[in-house]
């Protein structure tokens, strides 16, 4: 009897209705809410579209092809593109990939999936724009990132991620430079021979 009791009282609780089905107005339905009789409102005067082929245009596509069809990094690469690449890498990327590109983000010590290491040589051979969709689009695990990072800052960032395909053994050499003595010699050995970065 107690059973059934709190099934009723839980029952009771539980609401039907959520978000899905909340009263609405579908796009262009009319409504007497508003004095012209549409329930959505007019764009404001002088309201400028921001489209992504007007974007892609500016760095030298076809007329009319969106950013996001280029094949590779569409901007000149320098020092200020890595910087930047490296800074946004570090604040989106490096949570899951590590700040060497190897997978060994802190979520991922943490219990997370672990994303696969950029220096793998189906990732080496991608093309930039793999990158670059993945950011936009999500894939796997991983959600996307449009929203959050502008499309300049997505290509900095594919510039960056090459930037560590290059100094896989750079970047080995200096995180291992971080290490104790102790540490090394449990990493590497002291033997004759043992490679130590």
């Amino acid at each position: 009897m107690a059973m059934l009791v709190l099934l009723a009282l839980f029952a009771a609780g539980c609401k039907p209705d959520n978000m899905s089905t909340q009263p609405k107005y579908a796009p262009y339905q009319p409504s007497d809410f508003f004095p012209d009789g549409a329930s959505a409102r007019p764009v404001p005067p002088g309201t400028v579209p921001r489209e992504p082929a007007v974007v892609g245009v500016a760095y030298g596509l076809s007329a009319g092809a969106p950013l996001e069809s280029a094949q590779a990094v569409p901007f000149p690469v320098t020092r200020a593109v890595l910087g930047r690449g490296q800074e946004r890498f570090d604040v989106y990327c490096a949570v899951c990939h590590g700040r060497l590109g190897n997978g060994e983000g802190m979520v991922v010590q943490r219990g997370f999936v672990k994303p696969p290491s950029f220096h793998i040589d189906r990732l080496r051979q991608a093309p930039d724009a793999h990158f670059y969709n993945v950011m936009t689009n999500g894939y796997g695990a991983m959600f996307s990132y449009a929203e959050r990072v502008p499309p300049d800052d997505r290509w900095a960032i594919v510039a960056y991620i090459r930037a560590l395909q290059l100094a896989p053994d750079a970047a080995a050499a200096a995180a291992a430079a971080t290490l104790s003595d102790a540490d090394r010699k449990t990493l590497y050995g002291t033997g004759q021979g043992v490679h130590q970065p």
